[in-house]
């Protein structure tokens, strides 16, 4: 099928954004290819280092004789999506050992859950530790002792820290091994309505308890469509997971199995063998296309417009916000997961998954076909699911309808014509807006604005009454420079009541929002932020603002809005406690929303 001439069109505006620093890149990396696996250079003191704690596979790794694989791990036992990793080190030493080759674990990285600090004081370093963890994964590949990588992380940061430190060691080949979700428990759609009960004040604090614990219950991934699993589609779609991965329960033969793949592919991929498949490689202009499309078919997780752009940044590579929005006009909709829809990602994966997605995608000419991945040339191997035959892992073409057409459809007739993401510009700035959850009748709001610094004081003002009419509610100083960019969705319980009781509402602010927003209106990742003097710092209670998401505009309705002089925010408040601290200078030098709001370049 040929290529869509907007995904062409994008793609082509992308490699000559990108030409001189992707050049730079790729120089690089040949350099550091060229010479050779680095293990084989140590002196006799650095070896023995090296290899002390190794065991069995001591004197392999000494020799050089063989492939050596760097594991570099997010593992935890706090939380649920990193605990099946806590076994993986032992079972990939013996899968290596079956493939030739030999693994150590090269380092740990943090793995913060937003689950946890939702609303509270350590949200605020969790889009940093996106960056920390980039920048742990470089300390633990800095022994520059191993032939190929594997990288353990699933969540919301920890997939782009690992993908941003894979593209820095680019020369070094990455295969990223997933855990899989748990399985299914309390449906999303009824843990949400039990929120909005409890944000109501109609039930009690242990029911609620009772709802989130049937809800979260076990090991793997939380099973709704947040950050967490987009980045698992996305690692699909950027060809850097073995073809189906991404949502096969954790301790089933089948996850076992595509482990060991992994493990063997790595080894095959090295630059001792015939087909070296460096990282850098694979991250290329048309993988993160490949991704951009993916994100938009299935209306995943507004974070991964932050995300994308710093992994891309790290090789060589430069995406705007214009990007997802000119892709996002010309993909259909394809997945309904929640909160776009009742399914969780275990039912998504039963109707077809992500195999079924690809080839929809492909066969529609909406993906680039001939991209290099860990599984070899061309994205078509990720149009086949894994199975195991006789115990034997083997991997079949997905072909026919849609298990479940209320959750996956066909590209001939789609859940909605276009993706789940438009930009918003104005004279409140630049933002994002996911749409895909959003009824159509709420597309356009217009309406009273009423202004708060934190999401507390919108909090109180909910448990006062104080909304009575249509309101847009502006949560500023929420920007990476302001207090790390935290999610805020601890409002959406909230914004949703007033929603529910027939209020057209709808939520402004330069904070972010997670994949589990649910179905009120949201302009978010507003740059310039309010700490910066951004046009939010001049917005005034009562002013009278239009959010229109089908002409992408964001506009304050006040003659002289731009004469004003900017407030300037009280973030003392943000500086102590919960280690802000140590974080206040990076804070500092934090990149816009849309460059990633990285603290890395």
């Amino acid at each position: 099928m040929t290529i869509h001439p907007r995904i062409a069109e994008v793609t082509r505006r992308i490699v000559a954004r990108s030409a001189d620093t992707r050049g730079l890149y790729l120089e690089r990396l040949e350099r550091a290819a060229a010479t050779g696996p680095a293990r084989a250079h140590l002196d006799c003191s650095n070896a023995a280092h090296a290899t002390a704690g190794a065991g069995p596979d001591q004197a392999a790794i000494a020799a050089a004789s063989a492939p050596n694989l760097g594991i570099v791990t997010a593992y935890n036992d706090m939380l649920s999506a990193h605990r099946p990793y806590e076994d993986y080190p032992a079972q990939i030493r013996d899968y290596a050992r079956r493939a030739g080759a030999t693994a150590q674990v090269a380092g740990g990285v943090p793995a913060m859950c937003d689950g946890v600090t939702q609303g509270r004081p350590g949200m605020e370093l969790s889009l940093m530790s996106r960056d920390v963890i980039a920048l742990s994964a470089g300390i633990a590949m800095s022994h520059d002792c191993f032939d190929a990588a594997l990288w353990l992380g699933v969540c919301d940061k920890i997939v782009p820290g690992l993908v941003i430190a894979a593209a820095s060691f680019g020369h070094v080949p990455a295969v990223f091994v997933p855990a899989g979700p748990m399985t299914s428990g309390l449906p999303n759609d009824e843990k949400a309505k039990i929120r909005q009960s409890f944000a109501a004040g109609e039930i009690s604090r242990a029911e609620l308890m009772a709802a989130e614990m049937a809800s979260y219950h076990g090991p793997g991934t939380c099973t709704f469509y947040g950050t967490a699993n987009t980045n698992q589609m996305l690692m699909e779609l950027m060809g850097l997971h073995m073809p189906g991965a991404a949502f096969v329960n954790p301790g089933t033969p089948l996850r076992a199995a595509l482990t060991e793949a992994a493990v063997a592919r790595a080894a095959a991929i090295t630059a001792r063998g015939s087909e070296f498949t460096p990282a850098g490689h694979i991250l290329s202009e048309k993988a993160l296309v490949n991704g951009i499309v993916g994100l938009m078919a299935t209306g995943g997780s507004t974070n991964l417009v932050l995300h994308l752009p710093a992994m891309a940044r790290a090789a060589g590579i430069h995406l705007d916000i214009a990007d997802f929005a000119d892709l996002s006009e010309v993909v259909p909709l394809l997945a309904r997961v929640y909160p776009n829809g009742l399914a969780d990602v275990n039912h998504f994966h039963a109707a077809g998954g992500i195999a079924w997605l690809v080839r929809q995608l492909l066969d529609a000419g909406l993906l680039h076909e001939d991209v290099l991945t860990v599984a070899g040339h061309g994205l078509s191997a990720y149009a086949s699911e894994p199975v195991l035959r006789e115990g034997a892992l083997s991997w079949e073409a997905v072909t026919g309808p849609s298990l479940n057409d209320r959750i996956l459809r066909p590209v001939a007739d789609p859940f909605q014509p276009s993706g789940g993401l438009v930009a918003l510009e104005g004279n409140l700035g630049r933002g994002v807006m996911k749409v895909s959850s959003i009824p159509e009748d709420r597309h356009v709001i217009e309406a009273p604005v009423r202004v708060f610094d934190t999401q507390e004081a919108v909090k109180e003002a909910f448990r006062d009454g104080e909304f009575t009419e249509d309101v847009i509610v502006a949560v500023r100083f929420q920007g990476p420079r302001a207090n790390g960019m935290p999610e805020l969705h601890g409002l959406t319980p909230v914004l949703s009541v007033l929603q529910a009781r027939g209020l057209r509402v709808a939520l402004l602010t330069d904070g972010r929002m997670s994949g589990a927003s649910g179905k009120v209106p949201a302009a978010i990742h507003l740059s310039p932020e309010a700490a910066d003097g951004g046009p939010l710092a001049r917005l005034r209670d009562g002013d009278r603002v239009r959010l229109d998401a089908v002409a992408g505009r964001l506009e304050v309705l006040e003659a002289d809005f731009a004469a004003r002089v900017p407030v300037k925010g009280d973030l003392a408040g943000n500086d102590f406690g919960t280690g802000r601290e140590l974080f206040a200078g990076l804070r500092q030098r934090a990149s816009a929303a849309g460059d990633g709001a990285s603290v890395l370049w």
